[in-house]
């Protein structure tokens, strides 16, 4: 990495800073600082980490997020300013051109207006006369981007544990949904049978006061019949003839209303 910044004026410095890697850029920051912020060099390593993580195109190797992105920056480390605001503070300092018309945000510019530090500083530090603390915050660095990986495993670890539980989870639900529906089919058979049990049982009583019916009628007939019979065959002659008569008519009457009900 260079340690000088080409430029024809601090604000076209810092456009070439802007140009280099999220990591040159925090890095020429860090160096730039480092007797002030020497206490933010995790944070601003981490703001490095997710400048790769949401630059989709280039990662690491990139320079700038676009607006969306630098928004999502933004709310990751909930951070309350809008990207307008931020370039609006950067024009005041005169850090970029009044007419400019950016399209995306290098990390530098969110590192100056976050920490309101000078960019005039910031692009002329130098960079090649304090090897020692160059070295220090390289150290630092790496150890910040272990500390880093081992979050993001962690981090995604967990919300893979999270997801096969809430998948678990899910499936027991459904499985007692499931249960719950057969008990409630099983009920509902239950409550069927019950029901064709008491029709049944209604239709036998039913049959059983019809058979009961026939059979007093039938008694009755067969008891007539043979009372008249026997006084066909007692007394005199008149009440013998005219039981007989009667005997006669009894017999034949239509008995159809009795064979319908034997049928």
């Amino acid at each position: 990495m260079s340690a000088k910044l080409e430029g024809s004026n601090d604000q076209e410095k810092l456009a070439t800073l802007g140009a280099r890697t999220y990591k040159e850029q925090a890095i020429w920051f860090l160096n730039a600082f480092w007797d002030t912020l020497e206490a933010e060099s995790e944070r601003i390593w981490a703001y490095k980490h997710k400048c790769d993580e949401y630059d989709l195109q280039k990662h690491e190797e990139g320079c700038a997020l676009d607006e969306l992105n630098a928004h999502r920056l933004l709310e990751a480390f909930d951070e309350t300013m809008t990207v307008r605001e931020m370039r609006d503070s950067l024009r005041e300092t005169g850090a970029i051109k009044k007419d400019s018309r950016l399209k995306t945000v290098p990390l530098i510019h969110w590192l100056v207006f976050k920490y309101q530090v000078s960019f005039e500083t910031l692009v002329n530090a130098s960079q090649g006369d304090n090897a020692k603390a160059i070295a220090e915050a390289q150290r630092l660095l790496d150890q910040v981007q272990e500390l880093f990986n081992e979050a993001d495993a962690a981090a995604k670890a967990a919300k893979a544990a999270a997801d096969a539980a809430k998948a678990s989870e899910e499936a027991a639900k459904a499985d007692e949904v499931k249960a719950i529906q057969r008990e409630a089919d099983a009920k509902a058979s239950e409550q069927e049978a019950v029901a064709r049990e008491a029709d049944a049982v209604a239709a036998q009583q039913e049959l059983e006061a019809a058979l009961a019916e026939v059979k007093a009628q039938e008694d009755a007939y067969n008891a007539k019949t043979e009372q008249l019979k026997k006084k066909s065959e007692e007394g005199g002659v008149v009440s013998r003839n005219k039981a007989k008569n009667e005997l006669a008519q009894h017999l034949g009457e239509d008995p159809l209303p009795l064979r319908r009900a034997k049928i």
